[in-house]
Formats: structure tokens, C-alpha cells, sequence
């Protein structure tokens, strides 16, 4: 039986917000990868999100004549929704191996949706539930959602490559170096680590 509308106990309180994590763990990327392997279509979907930033409606606005041609090192621009920006993002050579074999495993024409389902393109509900699937049949515990893919890139950038918070903050649309550290859930890492020297 449905909830009465507000008395839901799994939904945060009118005000808050819950935040999702990034994957902090490269070995439960390759095993999602690998749980992904005979679902193309998830898997593009997985691996895009992870190296482009480019939030879950953004990717889902893809069609497939805007990626059908791309090459390793190709732009692809969209337009960010909520700055109704374009954001220009080079592709690597993992995001364009996915999308070539989501197409060939595909019947879909250049007008259709990029990521389609039984009912038509997916959507964003949708892929925050996949994300936690995919997160809980690799055993991580916290809390995911189609945030997640984008939160990933830019913990990796941060933490693996030592990107510039000006870099991550350009590249997520944020307005402050503030929002982007605390979007990113390493702030608290990182000041921590500052008190590590010893003098």
C-alpha cells in the first residue's frame, strides 16, 4: 500500500538533502565494469558518466547521430541544464570503446535516444536506482545514486591526477571552489591531511 504523501520514511525530511558518494575504490569499478560486460548499453552508460562528468540528464539527452562518428580525442559539447551552458568534453579512448560497442550491439537509428529502454529513454530515477544496483552487487556499502558517475570523475581527478579545485569547479559548473570541494566529499580529507606534518 502506498504511503500518505509526506509519511514516507525512506524519503529525507522536507529541507534536507541526502548526499551521494563518489566509487573511492578503482577495484569496485573494474568489478562493476565486469558485471556490466554483458549489458552494453549499462556499461556505456557507466563508463560515460565516469569519465565525462556530464550529469545523468545531460547524458540522457544524448542522441545517437552526436556520438555515432566520434574518435578518441573528439569534443563533445552538451548543454548543461542547469547553467544552459555547453560544456565541451574530449573523449578518451575507454568512453569511445563503450559507446562503439553499445552501437554495435544496437539497433538504434542516429535520431533515436542514446540510452533507451522498453519504455523509451530512461531516465534519471532510473539511473540513480541502476547505480545503487550496480554499487550493492559489488558489495559497496554508503549511499549512490546517478550523482555517483560524475562525483567518481572528480574524486579521481582530485585524488589520483591532483587536479586543481579551479579545474574540477570549471569543469562541474560550480560557482565556488566551497561547492566543488564539499560536492566532492574530500575538504574534510584534505584539511585533515594538512595536520599530518610534523614540525
Amino acid at each position: 500500500m502506498p504511503f500518505q504523501k509526506g509519511q514516507n520514511p525512506n524519503h529525507p525530511a522536507a529541507g534536507s538533502t541526502i548526499k551521494v558518494e563518489p566509487i573511492r575504490d578503482k577495484k569496485a569499478i573494474a568489478r562493476i565494469k565486469k558485471v556490466l560486460a554483458d549489458h552494453p548499453r549499462d556499461l556505456c552508460l557507466f563508463t560515460l558518466g565516469i569519465n565525462t562528468a556530464y550529469r545523468a540528464n545531460e547524458l540522457l539527452s544524448l542522441k545517437v547521430r552526436q556520438v555515432r562518428s566520434l574518435n578518441v580525442g573528439d569534443v563533445l559539447e552538451l548543454k548543461q541544464s542547469k547553467t544552459h551552458k555547453y560544456r565541451p568534453v574530449t573523449l578518451n579512448g575507454t568512453a569511445i570503446s563503450a559507446i562503439q560497442h553499445w552501437l554495435e550491439n544496437s539497433q538504434l537509428q542516429d535520431e533515436d535516444n542514446l540510452f533507451t529502454g522498453q519504455r523509451g529513454c530512461l531516465t534519471v530515477t532510473t539511473v540513480s536506482t541502476m547505480v545503487k544496483t550496480w554499487c550493492q552487487d559489488v558489495g559497496l556499502k554508503g549511499n549512490y545514486g546517478s550523482h555517483t558517475l560524475r562525483k567518481t570523475w572528480g574524486y579521481w581527478q582530485r585524488t589520483e591526477r591532483g587536479t586543481a579545485i579551479p579545474l574540477l569547479m570549471e569543469a562541474f559548473g560550480h560557482a565556488t571552489q566551497r561547492q566543488t570541494l564539499a560536492y566532492l566529499g574530500i575538504q574534510s580529507d584534505e584539511i585533515a591531511q594538512i595536520y599530518e606534518l610534523e614540525l
